[in-house]
């Protein structure tokens, strides 16, 4: 197989770009967002107009106040009262706009990771390959709730900061220029200090991510190995490793939220600090008389200040979560904009029956025989051909990498109903022959044949409905018993899927769970013995009744005695179907009708269980235990 590849974490290269793609996913939501918008420009119109109200209150109501001795509180209680609505209602459509944010953001992070996992599932095996699961994992945790968060929080603070640094800043204009210079002095530092902190932070940032990456993709093969840790006693070397990505990740994490940690401390000195000044000046300028100041003026004024600086230090808090979820959109578009799994074929695999003049039609109901519908012809006629399950290999040559061949001129026929084995050491190219005839890769040299056709030019989905394979490596999923059987034909009757379980020999361990077919599994099967699993996996094949079968060391994980109860069901499984069987027991293979041995992805031998017993080479070795597979 070919290396995986570190998806790593880089700066976005396209904000602008990755920006309208995602708000390319808020489709449906125009009226909403207008909503949005109007909610948030009334909801910072009603601070600034609630701070402004502050100077007609002080100067028209309290101030005359002081020293009255019958005060008349009828303006002053009035003024109160507009004050409470006007903060009332920008409450409310505070709270209005934040709901429906949220709203959209989780439907916009639905569509994101909807389309993500629809284009993970169309990804070419050879994709997954040369990527951890867990990193492709991450896209749908670590990356896409960076989106959410971007959506939920950030997109709304940035609209209503914007517009209130505008408003107040242009109140304060007009109550005092004086003042307003400071405020731009103060501007400027607050500015710089964001600029240095938040670089720093970013680059801590872009390493917190990419050794998180590592950490996942790390814990993920762990808990998939963890038996084979176990049994090897690699507890302190996993350990070990795990403690220097971890403390990689620490140090990155640590850096990266000292620096975005720091910013709210300094940004608030320097709002205290602006606070005093503006305070000092402020009054200095009411005691002397410069401007018109008065105490209401400076003290509405010392509100705008706070109103002022808040959303800049607010803005620059949201900065590294937007780099960040803009640098995960990245990754996830660059998925979602790979190539798809190619398939030109234009044969398609039908349901179909005999015809009393022996000819084939297409029916509606699966019947049992396959055929294939070939296209149309010039008169406009439809060809249907009855599938016999007959492969032929062609002078193939292959590799996962360009620059190193894993098949070199691999020729061979099956005929219907012929079971063909492959024997040979680990990397001789046994699965690689397996994983050709799925098309999960497709050969650059030399044609593959199926009854004929060159299965480029059948249809990927109809191609692999005909072949079914029992892996080494066994999977199952979630659900019942029965699901995980009828996994191999969704369609599939519950008599069909007894039958199948009845031919695999499962239907004995299977009325003994606790729930019978219906128990439930889960962690992959975890409460299944690994034979058990195996028999399953067994079934779900025979379930889908193909013209192939292909058995890649099917029988591995099952003992001797198991083995040989289900030898008759695999037997009459195998009845009629054209069988590719791998094994490393040559006992499974004694009865097969040819039996290929392969080295360094070439056929040195092939014949026969005596042909090649006969023959006295590398099979004989193998078969009387002169040379052992490994």
């Amino acid at each position: 197989m070919p290396p995986r590849k570190n998806m790593g974490f880089a700066k976005p290269q396209n904000v602008g770009g990755t920006l309208k793609r995602i708000f390319s996913y808020m489709y449906g939501f125009k009226a909403n967002l207008a909503l949005i918008v109007v909610c948030i420009v009334f909801s910072v119109g009603a601070n600034v107009a609630g701070n402004y109200m502050l100077r007609p209150l002080i100067d028209k109501h309290i101030e005359p106040f002081i020293g009255s001795d019958n005060p008349d509180l009828s303006g002053f209680i009035s003024t109160i009262i507009i004050m409470a609505v006007i903060y009332l209602f920008g409450a409310v459509s505070t709270y209005i706009y934040q709901r429906m944010m949220v709203n959209i953001s989780t439907t916009t992070l639905f569509r994101i990771r909807t389309d993500l996992f629809n284009k993970m599932e169309s990804l070419p095996i050879r994709y997954f390959d040369k990527h951890t699961h867990g990193e492709l994992m991450s896209l749908f945790t670590n990356d896409a709730d960076a989106i959410r968060e971007m959506l939920s929080n950030s997109v709304a603070q940035f609209i209503s900061s914007s517009i209130t640094i505008i408003s107040v800043f242009t109140i304060m204009v007009i109550y005092s220029w004086q003042l307003t210079i400071l405020v731009i002095v103060m501007l400027f530092i607050i500015i710089k200090v964001i600029g240095v902190i938040g670089k720093n932070s970013s680059k801590g940032f872009k390493a917190q991510q990419e050794s998180l990456g590592k950490v996942n993709g790390y814990i993920e093969e762990l808990i998939e190995g963890q038996k084979v840790v176990k049994v090897f006693c690699h507890e302190n070397k996993a350990n070990q490793e795990f403690n220097e990505l971890n403390e990689k990740l620490c140090q990155a994490s640590t850096k990266a939220n000292t620096y975005a940690n720091i910013l709210m401390p300094i940004m608030n000195n320097l709002s205290y600090l602006h606070y005093a000044v503006t305070a000092i000046v402020g009054g200095i300028m009411t005691v002397n008389g410069i401007g018109s100041m008065t105490v209401g003026t400076v003290i509405s004024y010392l509100q705008f200040t706070r109103s002022f600086s808040q959303p800049i230090t607010q803005l620059s808090q949201q900065l590294n979560s937007v780099l960040t979820a803009l640098a995960g959109a990245e990754r996830i578009f660059k998925v979602i904009d790979e190539t798809p799994e190619e398939d030109n074929g234009y044969v398609t695999l039908v349901n179909a029956e005999i015809n009393p003049d022996g000819s084939l039609r297409e029916v509606d109901k699966r019947t049992g025989i396959w055929a294939w519908k070939h296209p149309h012809s010039a008169d406009g006629s439809v060809t249907y051909t009855r599938v016999e399950g007959k492969v032929e290999f062609d002078n193939v040559v292959f590799g996962y990498e360009s620059n190193k061949t894993v098949l070199n001129g691999i020729s061979l026929y099956a005929k219907q109903g012929q079971k063909i084995a492959f024997v040979g050491s680990t990397g001789a190219g046994k699965t690689t022959i397996t994983n050709l005839i799925n098309r999960f890769y497709d050969v650059p040299d030399g044609k593959i044949r199926y009854d004929g056709i060159n299965i480029n030019k059948i249809k990927k989905d109809d191609l692999r409905r005909s072949l079914s394979m029992v892996l080494q490596d066994t999977h199952l999923f979630t659900g019942t018993v029965m699901d995980n059987i009828r996994y191999g034909k969704l369609d599939a009757t519950d008599e069909e899927v007894y039958a199948a379980a009845k031919l695999a020999n499962a239907d004995g361990f299977i009325k003994h769970l606790s729930d019978g077919y219906n128990t439930m599994l889960t962690s992959d099967g975890a409460n299944l013995s690994q034979g058990q699993r195996q028999l399953l996996a067994i079934a779900r094949a025979a379930v889908a009744n193909p013209p192939v079968l292909i058995l890649d060391e099917a029988t591995s994980s099952i003992d001797t005695r198991t083995e040989a109860l289900i030898e008759k069901g695999m037997d009459s499984l195998m009845e009629g179907r054209t069988v590719f069987v791998i094994a490393h027991r040559l006992s499974t293979v004694r009865n097969s009708d040819a039996i290929m041995v392969l080295e360094y992805g070439k056929i040195i031998e092939r014949g026969n269980h005596d042909s090649l017993i006969e023959q006295k080479g590398k099979y004989y070795q193998l078969y009387t235990g002169m040379f052992e597979l490994n």
